[in-house]
C-alpha cells in the first residue's frame, strides 16, 4: 500500500494550491510594479493603492508588496497592453496585461488565439461593447448567448490566456 498515507495527500494538495497562489501573486506583483513606477513609489497614489488592495484581498504578504514597490524603482519598464479579440461564436474578448516586450507578447497572444479558434481584432473593434467601472474592470454593455459546445471552447481559450505570464485579466461578453 505504498503512496497511500496522509502526508502524500496533503503534499499534493499543497503543491497544487501553492502553484495557483504563485501564479496569482506573480500577476499582482507586476501590477504593483507598474503602478509604483507611475506614482514614483507613493503608496497614497490611487492606482498603487488599488493594486495593493487587490493584493491584500488575495492574502499576499506585506513583505511581497513592499518588495514589489522597491523593485519597481530598480527594474525595467513594464508597459500595460490591451488586446481585443473575437472568440468562438463571435464573443468579444478584451485581454489586459503587462509586458516588458510588446512584440513578443502580441505574437504569443495572437498564436494562442489562433490555436483556440479566435482572432485578434483591431483597436476599438470590441471595446465599444464594454465600459470600465471605477476599479478599471471591463463590463460588457450587451451579452451574447452561446451554446454548450461554444462555451467549452471559450472556457478553454480563457484558461489558456490566463496561464500566460503577461496576461492580467480576460473579459468577455458571453452569458
Amino acid at each position: 500500500m505504498s503512496g497511500h498515507n496522509k502526508w502524500s495527500k496533503i503534499k499534493h494538495k499543497k503543491a497544487a494550491t501553492d502553484a495557483q497562489k504563485s501564479k496569482i501573486f506573480g500577476k499582482l506583483v507586476r501590477l504593483i510594479q507598474v503602478e509604483a513606477k507611475k506614482s514614483g513609489g507613493d503608496v497614497n497614489a490611487p492606482g498603487l493603492k488599488t493594486a495593493i488592495e487587490k493584493a491584500r484581498k488575495e492574502n499576499m504578504p506585506n513583505d511581497n508588496i513592499d518588495r514589489a514597490i522597491k523593485k519597481a524603482s530598480e527594474s525595467g519598464d513594464m508597459t500595460p497592453v490591451l488586446y481585443e479579440a473575437y472568440g468562438p461564436g463571435g464573443v468579444g474578448i478584451i485581454i489586459t496585461g503587462l509586458t516588458d516586450n510588446n512584440n513578443r507578447t502580441s505574437q504569443e497572444i495572437k498564436h494562442l488565439l489562433s490555436k483556440n479558434g479566435a482572432s485578434l481584432g483591431a483597436s476599438g473593434s470590441v471595446a465599444w461593447n464594454f465600459s470600465q467601472n471605477e476599479e478599471r474592470d471591463w463590463i460588457p454593455n450587451t451579452t451574447i448567448e452561446i451554446d454548450d459546445e461554444t462555451g467549452e471552447k471559450l472556457e478553454a481559450l480563457i484558461e489558456t490566456l490566463e496561464e500566460h505570464d503577461d496576461v492580467q485579466d480576460v473579459y468577455y461578453n458571453a452569458e
